[in-house]
């Protein structure tokens, strides 16, 4: 079995998620790029090889059973294990989302991907996480899932949402709960906020670069054994609840 970290980012193939597995890349890490669309998918492989970095592609929507479990056994397969999983894959679900008129349908598709598809790919993955000496599991949440932001009146609460927002303190809550299960392991897990940036996700409005945002899941990414868990983080530290 390689001595190298092996580690998955979903949602790999563009954005914060693609300077995640760059960041993970260049700590010689080998990188999984988990996306739904091939070209995209591929295209993002070549960018980081040429880059330095050990690439590979890894087909795979968070939302379908046989897509995750086939991801796993190509993991299997490749390594035997997984060191790093980063849940990066998200959507908004769709705006506007005033909770008096919004499409359940936005609160759905928010839902299945950002907290549903974080349970099927961590459960999938676990026995390979479980296999590594320094397991780690970054989720990557949002500041707009912070129930203390979103009732404060210094003006970081964002816009209103009855589909992001929640699904993201629903992915903060379950962060805990895994933490809380998997204390007896050595593996960590953690919620990483990356920031307002510029992504496709938000029409490129954010004002930081996708590559600022990452810093804090590489960092997550890479604690030491003796590293936090069940914690909820950005670049200056603890992100209340």
């Amino acid at each position: 079995m390689s001595g190298q970290t092996i580690t998955l980012v979903t949602g790999a193939n563009k954005g914060i998620g693609y300077e995640i597995a760059a960041g993970l890349g260049a700590l010689g890490w080998s990188v999984g790029v988990g996306a739904r669309d091939e070209a995209r998918r591929d295209a993002a492989v070549r960018r980081l090889r040429a880059g330095g970095a050990d690439a590979f592609g890894v087909p795979l929507d968070v939302t379908d059973d046989a897509s995750v479990a086939a991801a796993a056994r190509l993991l299997e397969e490749r390594a035997g294990r997984l060191d790093v999983l980063v849940n990066n894959a998200g959507v908004t679900g769709g705006m506007p989302q005033t909770p008096t008129t919004v499409d359940l349908s936005a609160v759905r598709t928010a839902l299945e991907t950002n907290v549903v598809g974080v349970i099927r790919v961590t459960n999938a993955l676990l026995p390979l996480l479980r296999r590594s000496a320094s397991p780690r599991i970054v989720n990557m949440s949002s500041s707009v899932g912070s129930l203390t932001r979103q009732t404060s009146s210094d003006g970081e609460t964002g816009p209103i949402s009855a589909a992001y927002a929640p699904s993201k303190s629903f992915l903060n809550a379950l962060t805990v709960q895994y933490a809380k299960e998997l204390r007896d392991t050595n593996i960590l897990i953690n919620a990483a906020c990356p920031g307002y940036c510029a992504t496709d996700l938000n029409g490129h409005r954010g004002v930081r670069t996708a590559e600022q945002g990452a810093a804090i899941a590489i960092r997550l990414a890479s604690l030491a054994d003796d590293g936090p868990t069940g914690g909820f983080f950005d670049e200056d530290g603890v992100v209340p609840w």
